[in-house]
């Protein structure tokens, strides 16, 4: 299982959210190249961008800094938020992200989907953010009445083959991930997940990994290691079963 750090940007800095609460905000540096640096430097293979404002706005809003990440790092890049459209996925993609995570599109415009599906394949995954086990979208400001399962099986049947799982009661509380949530979501689909939301210890990579035979293959850290309650070193070779 790979242990994926996280950068999410506004404003062309690095912050983290409380449960996706903007008015929860703390910035951690002002500099996303030098912390993708640093990350990379502490054995990451794969790094996870979250532009928040164009979550909320609708298309990227902060390109400029996801380039300087993509041009300062070796590993790649998946990225989300704000891309509802052909023309923005390609430009983010012409930027060096490997992946492009749709979100809200996934939900509300399945033929944005579908078209980016055949027109870039494997380089789209989707994320699937949840709220008490709904789809949350328009960066997580309105929750729907699907379930994330019934979302991850349309997905699924569409040709997704990997998604990003937030519980967003969990993001940014370093209060543990929902382990249920996604036992239910790999367990009921075949797709390879990847885990957000809630961890703070060598623990919960360990619970993590536990799910791996059931699909969970990545987990992202986020607020843990930014305030050093995890060494994303430690977390990394526990991942791969070295510790």
């Amino acid at each position: 299982m790979i242990v994926i750090p996280a950068i999410d940007l506004s404003e062309g800095q690095v912050v983290r959210l409380e449960r996706g609460e903007m008015s929860r905000r703390t910035v951690y540096s002002d500099d996303p190249a030098a912390t993708a640096l640093r990350w990379q430097g502490e054995g990451a293979e794969r790094l996870h961008v979250v532009d928040l404002d164009g979550a909320i706005a609708g298309r990227p809003a902060n390109l400029d800094a996801l380039a300087t990440i993509c041009s300062a790092i070796d590993i790649p890049v998946d990225m989300g938020g704000g891309l509802r459209t052909l023309d923005d996925i390609a430009a983010v993609l012409d930027l060096g992200v490997r992946w492009v995570l749709l979100g809200t599109s996934a939900l509300t415009s399945p033929e944005v989907l579908a078209a980016a599906l055949e027109r870039f394949g494997d380089a789209i995954c989707v994320s699937i953010d949840a709220r008490d086990g709904r789809v949350a979208i328009e960066g997580w400001v309105e929750t729907s009445d699907l379930p994330a399962l019934e979302l991850a099986r349309r997905v699924e049947a569409m040709g997704v083959r990997e998604i990003v799982h937030t519980d967003i009661l969990s993001d940014g509380m370093l209060s543990g991930p929902n382990l249920p949530a996604l036992r239910e979501i790999a367990g009921g689909t075949s797709l390879r997940v990847i885990a957000a939301g809630g961890v703070k210890s060598l623990d919960d990579i360990r619970a993590l990994r536990e799910l791996e035979p059931l699909g969970v293959v990545g987990a992202i850290s986020g607020r843990a290691i930014y305030t050093g309650d995890l060494s994303l070193a430690q977390a990394i070779r526990i991942g791969r079963g070295e510790a």
